[in-house]
């Protein structure tokens, strides 16, 4: 299930909830118990299963295993 985010729209507080993506029920706030929340656009992260063989980064900034 992925992660959501919801931002208050009077705290403007901002709460992630893991759900699926077709619930579309209204969330409370965790600060001000508001029910006035809106989904917002999140930022995630994606890890390579590649790595280096020396288990280093490149002090230069280029990786030649990119």
């Amino acid at each position: 299930m992925p992660i959501f985010e919801y931002q208050c729209s009077k705290c403007r507080h901002v709460t992630a909830f893991l759900e699926r993506a077709e619930v579309r029920h209204p969330h409370r706030c965790e600060k001000c118990g508001s029910q006035e929340t809106k989904k917002t656009i999140s930022v995630f992260a994606a890890q390579s299963g590649r790595s280096s063989s020396s288990g280093s980064t490149c002090p230069t900034g280029t990786c030649p295993l990119s």
